[in-house]
This record gives structure tokens, sequence and C-alpha cells, in this order.
């Protein structure tokens, strides 16, 4: 199973959920390791790099993602 390439860097994982290790890593199984196309933070990270993603965006705000991608083409 591959790693999501932001992950060593994320940080929401690396800064936000150092204190709920059980929930990091139930959330990495689910959003990180093998496809990470279902991660709001990933979809926002293919399409305006790292630095335009909200530091307090969850994996699974896959609503506030489109609605940040859907700016863009305004």
């Amino acid at each position: 199973m591959e790693a999501c390439e932001c992950l060593p860097r994320c940080i929401f994982f690396n800064d936000k959920m150092q204190d709920k290790p059980a929930t990091a890593d139930m959330m990495k199984k689910r959003y990180c390791l093998g496809n990470s196309d279902h991660c709001a933070r990933h979809k926002v990270f293919k399409v305006l790099g790292g630095a335009k993603v909200p530091g307090d965006m969850f994996p699974n705000q896959l609503d506030r993602a489109e609605k940040i991608l859907a700016e863009i083409h305004v």
C-alpha cells in the first residue's frame, strides 16, 4: 500500500493530530494509505498546491474542498 506523497509534511497529521494518535491512525488508513483521492486536503493540494490547503481542513471535508476549488473558477 503506497502512502500519499503529502503525508510526511501534512500539517494536519504532523501537528494538529499529535494528541490523538488513535484517531490519526484511523484517518491515515482511510485517506492517506492507498487511494488519497478521497482526501479533501489532497484534492486542494493537487490543484492549488500545499500553501493553499487550509491548516484546519479535515481529510473528510470534501464539501469544503469543492467550495475552495469552485472559487478559483469564478
